[in-house]
């Protein structure tokens, strides 16, 4: 979208010009009429909020519909082969087979991951995404490479979307000797925020076979650097709840509550009715949070339900390309179609909840102000052509426009 721009002062004789404002004019916030949003200082902000002595730089929204722009909860910049080569996949079963291929693909990637991640970020900034959690790999194959190199790509696109990284065990921390003291030191470093873990009762056992004690490993890390935890858990029926129970029951004792997330939890997509309610309302009490990716009718989470039981839940787009799977695109609004998609929605409220999912659930889970498009948020959205939420959702248009602290960043798909 050409927006047409420029810039005025707001008289004021008697002090000199410091302050800035930017006014995006002719927009429709969520949909509704026409109105100006104007960002001072990177948050919405009033008309009389504009101070004298103001340089106003205007920016024409020409009727553009205005969105928050979205949160992408649970990401694998690490592992994506996205700008590259095209790469055939192999067969595999489990998550060791799939573990192995991680680290073929990682041997053979032609273009170093300092270079891969953050054109992938950069990527999901430019359609719309304003923070992101990261799930770096960290293992001996591999040592601290992939933090650093995210961490470095955070750094690069500081201003333009938000990082929080996790140090993912995928290989194990009871299976694979090295783990446990490469999440120490990645803490250690200051390097992340928070430390992952992976099924602690299906894949991660010791070389005899036996639950590795995962557990106790990564909530000691994270309890002794004060950081967070993010453990997937794919494994389900009971194999997959108990540990969950565990994890809520952990985090209770140890005061962790807002601190804890669980991505994936298929044992919970399985769940309905009473026996929903109830896990839900353990995690609540505990204040434990899940991230759903919506990969399968099987496997998307009751985000709405467990949400009226007070579970925080966020939307992530999981591997991009990567050894895993051939899809995936970073573009957290076409995520929010696949999560309609999978659970079959139909009715504008319910396309709404899923474009909702992606911007105030995501923002709930990182700990961030929503960017609800009122005076006092954060000034982050984006402009594209559509009548309502619901179409738009539906039908994917083109990131016009979009605006993060006030600042555009992105044009027509790509950073400016």
């Amino acid at each position: 979208m050409p927006s047409t721009r420029r810039a005025i002062v707001v008289p004021n004789p008697s002090s000199a010009t410091t302050a800035t404002a930017t006014v995006f004019r002719d927009v429709r916030p969520w949909g509704g009429p026409p109105a100006d949003l104007i960002a001072v200082d990177g948050v919405l902000v009033a008309d009389e909020a504009i101070a004298a002595g103001t340089v106003v730089e205007y920016v024409d929204g020409a009727g553009r519909l205005a969105l928050p722009t979205l949160v992408d909860a649970h990401l694998h910049p690490d592992k994506t082969t996205w700008g590259e080569p095209w790469h055939s996949r192999r067969p595999a079963r489990g998550i060791a087979e799939y573990v192995e291929g991680d680290v073929e693909l990682y041997r053979a990637q032609r273009t170093p991951l300092a270079e891969r991640a953050p054109r992938l970020m950069a990527h999901a900034a430019a359609r719309g995404t304003r923070a992101m959690r990261a799930h770096v790999d960290v293992a001996p194959a591999y040592g601290l490479e992939g933090v650093e190199g995210v961490a470095a790509a955070r750094e690069r696109l500081r201003g333009v979307v938000d990082v929080e990284l996790v140090a993912f065990p995928q290989h194990g921390v009871g299976r694979t000797p090295g783990v446990a003291e490469l999440l120490e030191e990645a803490a250690a470093r200051g390097l992340v925020s928070h430390i992952g873990g992976i099924d602690p009762a299906g894949f991660d056992l010791d070389g005899a076979g036996r639950d590795g004690a995962q557990l106790d490993t990564v909530f000691g890390i994270a309890a002794r650097h004060g950081l967070g935890l993010d453990i997937h858990l794919h494994d389900p029926g009971e194999r997959g709840l108990a540990p969950l129970r565990d994890i809520a029951a952990r985090t209770r004792a140890l005061g962790l509550g807002g601190k804890v997330n669980v991505g994936h939890a298929f044992a919970v997509a399985e769940l309905s009715g009473p026996e929903l309610d109830e896990i839900a309302d353990v995690l609540a009490d505990a204040g434990v949070s899940l991230t759903t990716v919506a990969l399968s009718v099987k496997t998307v989470l009751p985000f709405r339900r467990l949400a009226e039981r007070g579970v925080t839940v966020g939307l992530g787009s999981d591997g991009v390309r990567d050894s895993w799977s051939p899809f995936g695109n970073a573009d957290m609004l076409h995520r929010a179609w696949l999560a309609g998609w999978a659970l079959d929605v139909r009715l504008d409220e319910e396309l709404e909840a899923c474009f909702r999912l992606a911007s105030d659930g995501g923002a709930d889970l990182l700990g961030l102000p929503r960017a609800d498009l009122r005076p006092g948020s954060p000034a982050d959205f984006m402009l594209v052509e559509g009548e309502c939420v619901a179409q738009v959702v539906v039908d994917q248009p083109r990131r016009e426009l979009v605006v993060r602290a006030g600042r555009v960043v992105a044009e027509d798909g790509r950073l400016v």
